[in-house]
């Protein structure tokens, strides 16, 4: 059965390896990409240092890491956050899961005062770009403060 809480410091070697893991198959382990950011390895202390900007919801199989989601705090738009590295083991994909982390991780978000969501993904993430649209994020220009330089396709919602 599938259950789901915030990220604990335990998470963060299975969750690297995760994000690791999904952006090599498509082609993205290269600079400019989460791939390399420092704090890949240590997520845990990133999302729970600042609690009332960030949060990352952990899906587990029993006790094994499947998926995870996070938003924080935006500085270039307004009353905003950031959907934040959507990842789901191969073994889960198709079922739903990334639907369902998106609804859970827009309610957090909401309870959190912000009032939008934005994203930034790459084309060759085709699945995820259909599974954006079906939740209602609409494609927006590229903003200025777009910290991953290799991304190319940028998304908003708002609540």
């Amino acid at each position: 059965m599938i259950a789901f809480r915030e990220i604990r410091k335990e998470d963060d070697e299975a969750l690297a390896l995760l994000i690791r893991t999904n952006l090599k198959a498509h082609g993205l382990d290269i600079e400019g990409t989460v791939y390399f950011d420092d704090n890949l390895d240590h997520l845990s202390d990133y999302y729970l240092s600042k609690k009332d900007e960030r949060f990352y919801l952990i899906a587990l199989d029993d006790d094994k890491l499947i998926g995870g989601i996070g938003l924080a705090k935006l500085e270039f738009i307004d009353n905003c956050c950031e959907l934040q590295k959507l990842y789901i083991s191969d073994g889960y994909k198709g079922r739903g899961l990334s639907y369902k982390l998106i609804e859970m991780i827009e309610k957090k978000a909401v309870l959190m005062g912000y009032e939008k969501m934005y994203l930034e993904t790459h084309d060759n993430l085709k699945v995820a770009i259909h599974t954006y649209e079906r939740c209602a994020y609409k494609e927006i220009q590229r903003p200025e403060g777009v910290v991953h330089s290799t991304m190319n396709r940028f998304f908003l919602k708002e609540f």
